[in-house]
């Protein structure tokens, strides 16, 4: 009996996203631009004032102005299914909870490969029912890891056989979009010209081990030219402001809020941390930083720590310890030479491992080989 014929017809796929804020939105929206220049057909359902919409239109994409509102909204499940009915799309790609929700009840019956994105390992468990309504529901065909640890994570907690639904597709990055990054003025958080900046990017969420970033400037002799600069939402709370207070740096640990220009201030740093304490995948900020040339010191947390080569491109700090951040800390502040070694070597090797290029390459074999129900595609050996 002959298999059958493949199609020729380009792969068509819908994608429903939030592609509002430009910097974050990057990586995965131009993963969908380089399909199309690849000839997939591709379709976008986002919200209309996404910072998005024109690129993906000068791109030949499609644009649908339109993103659930509710993780269970009837009429948004409508439209989403007259939508794949009318345009007999074959892969649904969701990349947010409430697109989950309602993409699932809309492809009901539907013939259209349906895929998932999971860009971090913490808490997921056999045991929690949510996962079921989402990554282990029947209904999803695959799900699209950002790291290996995530694969390797939904894996070991899948109670039975799923290893081929999960694939690992690190999300890129193109080190032209670090160009024209221009170091900030740091002169604010700095007591001399000379002061050793390290500045760290974060949110005021709990796996981001922020305390204990604030714990090691305790650790560091007294009297040193160096400044700790906190940017984030919510970190200049009183509970990290009197830690602060106790460490003996109090005047140069800095708290400077939501900044629009983060990536200038990494960029004027001379190293940046991310003392994370929970399974995260790639860190977003971390990659920044490192395509931005400012020498990475990160915990050895799974995904992040297949990235750097300690003592080489960066540190690798074990979690919650502020005395093994202090060290590299002060490791880099006695020898200026080595920051400027290692945050090139730092840059070079994220440019190698994690391209664009590389991504939409893979998605162009994963999504074909989904949609024309080939040989199924396998996670790359050398995936991080």
């Amino acid at each position: 009996m002959q298999g059958k014929a493949p199609s020729t017809r380009p792969v068509k796929v819908l994608v429903i996203s939030n592609y509002r804020n430009t910097t974050s939105a990057r990586p995965e929206a131009e993963i969908f631009i380089g399909l199309a220049k690849r000839g997939f057909e591709i379709e976008i359902m986002t919200f209309g004032d996404a910072s998005y919409v024109k690129k993906f239109e000068d791109a030949g994409i499609k644009v649908i102005d339109f993103h659930p509102e509710k993780k269970f909204d009837s009429a948004a499940v409508a439209f989403i299914r007259d939508h794949l009915l009318e345009g007999k799309h074959d892969v649904l790609q969701l990349f947010n909870s409430k697109a989950y929700f309602n993409g699932i009840r809309a492809v009901k019956g539907l013939s259209v490969k349906l895929v998932m994105y999971r860009g971090t390992q913490a808490n997921i468990h056999w045991y929690d029912l949510a996962l079921y309504t989402k990554y282990f529901h029947p209904r999803v065909d695959k799900v699209i890891c950002n790291s290996r640890s995530v694969e390797d994570e939904f894996n070991k907690q899948s109670l039975i056989d799923r290893k081929s639904k999960f694939v690992t597709i690190n999300k890129g990055h193109n080190p032209d979009w670090y160009k024209d990054v221009v170091a900030a003025d740091l002169t604010p958080y700095k007591k001399t010209a000379d002061t050793f900046v390290i500045t760290c990017v974060a949110n005021a969420r709990r796996v981001k081990g922020v305390k204990y970033l604030i714990e090691a400037m305790g650790h560091l002799q007294k009297g040193l030219d160096i400044s700790l600069l906190l940017v984030g939402n919510g970190l200049d709370t009183e509970a990290f402001k009197n830690l602060a207070n106790q460490t003996g740096y109090a005047n140069q640990i800095f708290f400077a809020g939501f900044r629009k220009d983060a990536l200038e201030l990494v960029k004027a740093s001379n190293a940046f941390a991310m003392p994370s304490i929970g399974a995260e995948s790639l860190t977003k900020a971390v990659v920044e930083a490192m395509h931005l040339g400012t020498a990475p010191i990160i915990t050895a947390i799974p995904g992040n720590k297949n990235m750097v080569e300690h003592g080489k491109t960066g540190f690798l700090i074990p979690i919650k310890s502020p005395a093994a951040f202090a060290e590299a800390i002060k490791a880099l502040h006695d020898k200026p030479t080595w920051q400027k070694e290692i945050g090139e070597n730092a840059q070079a090797r994220i440019a190698e491992i994690l391209d664009t290029k590389r991504t939409v390459k893979e998605y162009e074999l994963f999504y074909t080989r989904l949609a024309r129900e080939g040989e199924p595609f396998k996670t790359p050996l050398e995936a991080l």
